[in-house]
């Protein structure tokens, strides 16, 4: 195996480590702040980095590209990271993560139906497996209704369909944009509405006791490694392998995230395990390309 090889694998591990462990951090953080001040703050705390590390970039954006910008902020960041945190409050943080590997499957299907472009069949295929697995997930006839687990499952689905979206539009709209300026881009414009949410949610009045300290300190990590860090990874793995190779994240993640969530004592019956290699399998096919 050549250097660029070992390179490459590396970086997807270490992508795969951080992100998994991102919704295990999300469900401490949860513990002393609420769903909204937990995505107001991890926003915030990315933003701080970026600007430290990465200011004068945001010359680089042309004119034209800031719509687009704008967009990919607001699907690819703001949303998801209050649906995720509020989803979280009802569903465990292994089951979240395999919700998002339906990223690249929901990718694939807006990329058809709203950017003209195609697919395989595998692929078609893919998605349809997909939706299996996500059922099983999180249909329990006897507890689903009762428990109105469905519904913070539905929010992570979401989630993953404003990534699949944001991936489409950077792909149609900014795919000469510098990663960078491009994720630095992303934060200046969340920064003022991340502050207002987070001054509605009554972060200012609340007590700062050791515990809500605890949890910021899980949501600093969260915005800087989890967030900030994980994307500088993310696209210079993209830069050095390719698209398809990075999506292979998408495999190992839900395995660290369920491995914090069987240390956290999280519950993972029979029906989830399955849903979740149907999930997966889905995936796979969607990946595949001849």
């Amino acid at each position: 195996m050549d250097m660029s090889a070992k390179s490459n694998r590396f970086l997807l591990f270490t992508l795969a480590l951080i992100w998994g462990s991102s919704f295990i951090l999300i469900k401490k953080g949860l513990i002393g702040l609420t769903a909204f001040q937990l995505g107001a703050c991890r926003i915030l705390f990315t933003t701080l980095f970026l600007w430290i590390i990465g200011f004068p970039a945001l010359r680089q954006i042309k004119r034209k590209q800031w719509r687009f910008i704008i967009a990919t902020a607001f699907f690819g960041t703001f949303f998801p990271a209050f649906l995720f945190a509020y989803a979280e409050t009802g569903v465990s943080s292994g089951i979240a993560s395999i919700l998002n590997s339906l990223t690249p499957i929901n990718t694939l299907w807006i990329g058809f139906a709203a950017f003209g472009y195609s697919f395989q069949r595998q692929q078609g295929l893919g998605i349809f497996i997909g939706l299996i697995g996500t059922t099983l997930l999180v249909w329990d006839p006897q507890t689903a209704m009762a428990s109105g687990e469905w519904f913070y499952a539905l929010l992570v689905v979401i989630a993953s369909l404003c990534y699949a979206l944001n991936i489409n539009l950077i792909k149609t709209y900014l795919s000469d944009c510098p990663p960078l300026s491009l994720i630095v881009g992303n934060f200046t414009i969340m920064s003022v509405p991340a502050v207002v949410v987070l001054i509605a949610s009554g972060f200012l009045q609340i007590t700062f006791t050791d515990q809500v300290c605890t949890s910021l300190g899980y949501i600093a990590i969260l915005g800087v490694v989890g967030t900030g860090l994980a994307n500088f990874i993310y696209f210079k793995l993209i830069q050095q392998s390719s698209a398809l190779y990075a999506s292979f994240v998408t495999y190992y993640i839900p395995i660290v995230a369920l491995m914090w969530g069987f240390v956290d004592g999280e519950q993972f019956g029979l029906r989830q395990g399955l849903g979740a290699l149907i999930v997966l399998l889905g995936v796979s096919l969607a990946n595949r390309k001849k």
